[in-house]
């Protein structure tokens, strides 16, 4: 399968995750990334599912990022990487809400809809990741590898809210702009290189407000921002 396929992505849904706000790794810090699959139907809003929780609505939740789907399909390059870990035995390592198997960043497209059990939801970014990744995995530098990667997961936006469960379809319903896969955006995203006709082309796209002004700065000023802050949880080195 692949970005350009026709309209034939149908998964099924094999878990539905969320999670409480609870104290994380470093003072003062909190986070719901310990999400737990749960069972029966959940309602899906403009925020996400019901019972999900954020611990930085700063950089977390709201209608642009309310649900959070990391593929399965990663977790065996991660434990051939990384060895053998707790947290891949079962879904919800990433701090994702929505676990299939059959389709990653190179089969889905920005602006893509999809039916999620009754909601209907649109593909509105990747997921960047930051330290906390790397705090729960108890790993040094994860957050840079899954950056590296590619295999970062994506957030949805919600529609027309819902219902969902495990055992449900997630179905692709429309493609507006089959050119531009999570996997080339998510390539331009983190290329240390500033590639000036790709950045005139994707301000072209509807870009969350953060992804836009990126973008621009990029654009006007010729350079690559510096991720430690989102990646160590520190600011740049002076």
């Amino acid at each position: 399968m692949n970005a350009a396929a026709a309209l034939d992505l149908d998964l099924g849904v094999d878990a539905v995750l969320v999670g409480r706000v609870q104290d994380f790794t470093r003072p003062g810090s909190r986070s719901a990334i310990d999400k737990r699959p749960l069972p029966g139907r959940l309602r899906i809003g403009i925020e996400g599912l019901e019972l999900d929780e954020q611990g930085d609505r700063r950089v977390h939740g709201g209608p642009d990022k309310a649900l959070h789907h990391y593929p399965r399909d990663h977790y065996a390059a991660w434990r051939q990487e990384l060895g053998a870990h707790a947290l891949l035995e079962a879904p919800g390592a990433f701090g994702e809400n929505l676990s299939t198997l059959g389709a990653t960043e190179a089969d889905l497209c920005l602006g893509d809809r999809l039916r999620l059990g009754t909601a209907l939801v649109e593909v509105s970014q990747s997921r960047q990741p930051c330290w906390k990744l790397s705090d729960r995995f108890g790993v040094a530098a994860l957050a840079r590898r899954v950056q590296e990667s590619g295999r970062t997961g994506w957030y949805y936006r919600v529609l027309q809210p819902g219902e969902v469960a495990a055992g449900d379809r997630l179905v692709l319903l429309e493609r507006p702009y089959p050119d531009w896969s999570l996997a080339r955006l998510i390539q331009l995203l983190y290329r240390r290189e500033v590639d000036l006709a790709q950045l005139e082309q994707v301000l072209a796209l509807p870009l969350v407000p953060n992804w836009r002004v990126l973008f621009e700065r990029r654009l006007a000023q010729r350079e690559v921002e510096c991720w430690d802050k989102r990646l160590l949880g520190q600011p740049a080195a002076e």
